[in-house]
């Protein structure tokens, strides 16, 4: 049995600051918002409230509409029979605060850490707030498009907040539509979100560099950085994975890159997927990269390293040595990330197999690689259709 202080507890909006009292009463998941906000002084004001509604929730005396006269749940508690939420076997139904902590403690278990700080930040910021008073069988497909609608239209925190993008808000409703099609498992409820199409995402045109800037980029930076550059031109290995390469996976003589873990916010991670952890060959040029990378930090764990023996911080390294080198260059600011969409395009540029370019990337099938890099092959090699048109004439002028 819950302790009678635990009964009630008092609780804050993520996206108002507003505290409420958050209790169960007569098996409904109940929240009740106030104006006061978060601070020490409400605080200790609602928390004499909620010890007084707790004690007579335990003892059963306790009057839902003295308390709340105009609660969103005076309605229900009004009628001489309390309403419950029960399943088809007349079970009382979880509320979906409830439900989703439990999916929570079953789910997280194995998550990146990244993935799992990820996950919680959207379970605590929009859906439980949204839809954490509500009983697990009363979500609807009209409460998601509202939900859908409401997040949209938010700005982001700060003078110039942006709203979200639609990848981020996918990315949410997809959250919700694994919560939910857990609980149409286990309780036999409807899957509200399953109705729901995604939003279309806007494809972002990507803007590699030339071979003639990369040289001109590689000539001017930094001569610390002028390695760390050069593998990132010519093996498209991504910003957490080579801020995060140790030289025990570096094989120079099988001239081999391990893609074993990455490095992002101060931790070191395994790969995000199997298709991500691969093999690297090195062309020359990037071996006597290596090579000359081994002179500087050869007894350290990090190829790539700052003063101190700690990997590169990827937004240190953009902002201190990055853009100030585009700026000095004249050259359109775009993000180190540039360097992977460079590799892809000059290795087609240059007639590799495009299943070899796409395991070096980290892709398992080809799919993105022409969906996102085909349009500058054409600009690179010149190739325009004239070797297709070469071969018909040379057939069709043959007698």
């Amino acid at each position: 049995m819950a302790k009678v202080t635990d009964r009630v507890k008092i609780r804050s909006r993520a996206d108002s600051n507003r505290l409420f009292f958050d209790f169960s009463y007569r098996g409904v998941r109940c929240r009740e918002y106030t104006l006061l906000a978060d601070s020490k002084i409400n605080r200790s004001k609602m928390q004499q409230v909620a010890r007084r509604m707790s004690a007579e929730i335990e003892l059963g005396t306790f009057d839902y509409l003295a308390y709340f006269p105009n609660g969103k749940r005076a309605n229900a508690f009004s009628a001489s029979e309390p309403k419950r939420h029960e399943s088809t076997g007349g079970s009382s139904l979880p509320g979906f605060e409830e439900y989703i902590e439990t999916w929570w403690t079953r789910h997280s278990v194995g998550l990146r850490v990244r993935t799992k700080e990820s996950y919680r930040g959207i379970v605590d910021r929009y859906l439980i707030p949204h839809f954490g008073e509500f009983c697990i069988n009363e979500i609807s497909p009209q409460m998601v498009l509202d939900f859908r609608a409401a997040i949209a239209n938010r700005r982001g925190r700060g003078p110039k907040g942006k709203s979200l993008t639609p990848k981020t808000i996918n990315y949410i409703i997809g959250l919700l539509r694994q919560v939910m099609a857990a609980a149409a498992l286990e309780f036999g409820v409807a899957t509200p979100v399953e109705p729901i199409k995604r939003l279309k995402v806007q494809r972002v045109d990507i803007a590699p560099f030339s071979l003639e800037e990369v040289q001109q980029i590689l000539q001017t930076v930094r001569e610390d950085y002028r390695n760390y550059f050069t593998v990132r031109f010519f093996t498209g290995m991504r910003t957490g994975e080579i801020n995060g390469l140790k030289w025990k996976h570096v094989d120079l003589e099988r001239r081999l890159i391990l893609v074993r873990e990455t490095y992002a916010k101060g931790r070191v991670e395994p790969t995000k997927t199997d298709g991500s952890r691969r093999d690297i060959n090195m062309s020359t040029v990037v071996l006597t990269a290596f090579h000359e990378q081994r002179k500087t930090t050869g007894q350290s764990d990090y190829v790539f390293q700052t003063s101190t023996g700690t990997p590169l911080d990827a937004k240190n390294v953009a902002e201190r040595v990055w853009y100030p080198l585009l700026r000095l260059l004249n050259y359109e600011k775009r993000r180190p990330y540039q360097c992977r969409h460079t590799a892809a395009t000059l290795w087609l540029a240059a007639g590799e197999n495009p299943e070899w370019i796409a395991r070096q990337l980290g892709h398992t099938t080809t799919e993105m690689l022409f969906r996102v890099y085909s349009r500058y092959v054409p600009n690179l090699t010149r190739n325009d259709g004239s070797a297709m048109d070469r071969m018909l004439m040379g057939a069709l002028d043959k007698p």
